[in-house]
This record gives structure tokens, sequence and C-alpha cells, in this order.
């Protein structure tokens, strides 16, 4: 009989032998693994909630919005401009750790390096590009809400970035204001492209532009792009004769997401009342000269944002509906918006305290 008890011992010992070398076996492998991890460059960035400013307050010690030359009006709430912070970049990605607990938060998300800074495009250039995009967006937000407002304003084309060894090359430099196309004046940059694309492929375009207050004209011969269509190789932006001084202040902040919120709150101070009726408002999204508010990146980081920042209601263009749609934190009420006018209507009924169930979400869309 004892001998009968210690064969079974015998047996049991066998396994458990097996299973802790197995089970070491693994550990070690996966220690392993992660050393050799931290020694691999992760081609990956993390997306999270960046700072939250209120449009509507100040940025350090200066107002976000300043405006001369017209009349304001004190105003209370918050419309809050959201961002986006990027972990990571070309010289120094996130480690392999830190993208293992962004995976786990809702509130972020991992992006692949090239998405966010192209191979051919160095971090400094990233931020220079971002930097001009927010400059056009804050110009096209004053210029929005000033449009609505009925103000009158001329606008002007001029030239950001020519491109190297294109038809332009050599010729046109940034800065020039362009003032016509074969001796027609262009009344914005699409009316400026089609007057370009009216070239039948003989000849040349006659280019007109205003450098240094002298007219200089160009005979430039376009070629075409991908798209089947005549380009110059020059990158273009628009300036405006403002007759109101509109000043905006954001620091270390870029992009051009800020455009619908810079345009509220700019039409808020030049309009009797408080717009938002003292309510916390945030939202996203572009605009451009027609009104139209278009898709950003990020938008879930900006919700979380939001959120965290105390906002109940956030206002988000219908394009990003897809992204919004299952993934709005708890207490954040999400409307949709495509154009200024919806936003401005969205914010006046929260202001208002009206029945809010008449305004567009991304599940009525």
């Amino acid at each position: 009989m004892p001998e009968n008890l210690y064969a079974q011992g015998e047996i049991k010992k066998k396994p458990n032998s097996a299973r802790s070398v197995v089970g070491l076996a693994m550990l070690v492998i996966f220690a392993l693994g992660l050393l050799t991890l931290s020694f691999v460059q992760a081609p990956y960035v993390i997306e999270r909630p960046g700072p939250v400013v209120n449009v509507l307050g100040k940025d350090g010690d200066e107002d976000v919005i300043s405006i001369t030359g017209a009349k304001t009006y004190k105003t209370t709430g918050q419309l809050d401009l959201l961002t986006v912070s990027v972990v990571g970049n070309r010289e120094q990605t996130p480690s392999w750790s830190e993208l293992l607990w962004a995976w786990l938060d809702p509130a972020e998300a991992i992006a692949s390096l090239d998405s966010v800074f192209p191979d051919n495009q160095t971090t400094q250039e990233s931020e220079a590009e971002s930097t001009a995009m927010m400059e056009q967006s804050q110009q096209d937000a004053v210029a929005t809400a000033l449009l609505e407002l009925g103000y009158k304003f001329p606008e002007h084309i001029y030239i950001q970035e020519v491109s190297k060894n294109k038809p332009s090359s050599g010729k046109l430099v940034a800065g020039d204001y362009i003032v016509a196309i074969n001796g027609k004046t262009p009344t914005s940059i699409d009316n400026m492209r089609d007057l370009i694309n009216e070239f039948d492929g003989n000849g040349t375009v006659k280019i007109s532009v205003m450098r240094d207050a002298r007219k200089i004209d160009f005979d430039i011969t376009p070629i075409k792009n991908s798209d089947d269509r005549w380009v110059l190789g020059i990158f273009v932006g628009t300036k405006f004769d403002f007759p109101v001084q509109v000043d905006l202040q954001l620091s270390d902040i870029g992009g051009p997401s800020g455009g619908m919120m810079f345009a509220l709150g700019i039409y808020d101070q030049l309009t009797p009342g408080a717009l938002t009726g003292g309510q916390h408002i945030a939202g996203t999204g572009t605009i451009d000269l027609d009104g139209y508010i278009g898709p950003i990146g990020g938008i879930r980081q900006k919700m979380y944002g939001a959120q965290r920042a105390g906002a109940k209601y956030f206002l988000a263009p219908v394009d990003n509906c897809n992204e919004v749609t299952g993934h709005i934190p708890a207490g954040l009420k999400v409307f949709s918006v495509t154009t200024f006018k919806d936003a401005l209507g969205a914010v006046t009924a929260i202001g208002n305290k009206a029945n809010l169930n008449s305004l567009s979400t991304c599940a009525t869309k």
C-alpha cells in the first residue's frame, strides 16, 4: 500500500514539473519579446485629448478674440475649441507599453506614423503646414461671421507656395497676388481654376500678379494633373480687406478644425446678449466661405476632451457622424451640423433653453 501511494505521488509530480518548465519558458520568451520591442521603434503615434480653449475667454493674459472697429457686446458662457495632442513623431515614437495603455483607453487612438507625419515631410514642415492651415481657418472664420452679419468686403487671391520644377517655378513667388488670368479677374479660387482650365493646350496662359505694388505679367504653360485639369504648380489662399479688425490669439495650436468655433465666438461678440445663454458648449469643424462645416480628424478624442472640460453640448460636423455614433462619452449631448447657420441655430436653441428635440443628431442623420 505505501508503495502504491508513493507511485501515485510520483505520477502527480511529473506533470507539475513539466508545467513549471513550460511556464518558465513562456515567461522567458515573453520577457525577451518585451526586451526586443524596447529596441524596436513603433511605427505608430498616439492621439489623445488636447488642450481645450474657450474662444469667449482668454489665452494666457490675452483675449482669444479681440475686435476693434465695430461695437462689441459682453457675453457669458463657454464656446470651447478642442484639440488633439499627438504623442510621438518621426524622431521619437511612443513605447510599446504606452501604445498598450492607449489601446485600452477609449479616449485615445493609435494612428500610423505615416498617416500623421508623411515620409517625405519633416516634423518642422508638418508644424509649419499646420500653422498655415490655422491662419487660413481663422481668416475664413472672420469672413463667415462678418458675411452672416451683412458685411461686404473684397477678396484677394495670393500665392502661398510655388512647387519646384513646375510651370510657375522661377516666375511666380510666394506672396504674389493674382489679379488676372488672361485679362480676366478671378472672383474666387474656384473661379481662378476655371479660368486656367480654359486653356486649350496651345501656347501659354497670361498670369498677372501684384508684387511689391507693381503689376507683373508672366506667360506660363500649364500642365495637367492627375485629375486631368490644367494647373500652374502653385498653392493659393485668400486674404480679405475686412471692415472690422478681428485679432485671434491662440498659442501653440494648429490645423483648420477651430474654424466653426471661432466664427461662433466672433458672431457672439458682435451681437447683443449671450449667444450661449451662459451654457457650456463645445464643438469642432472646419469652415469655408460658403459656411460649410467640414469634417475633422480626432473627433472621438475631442468629444472626450469636451466632456472632461465640463461641456454638456457638442457640435460635430455631419460628415463625422460615422465616427461619432456609438462613441459619445457619458453626459455629452452631440448635435450634427452642416452649415454655419446650423451651428448658430443649435447654439441659439441651447442658449434659449428651447426644445432641443428638433435639432439634428448623428442618429437622425
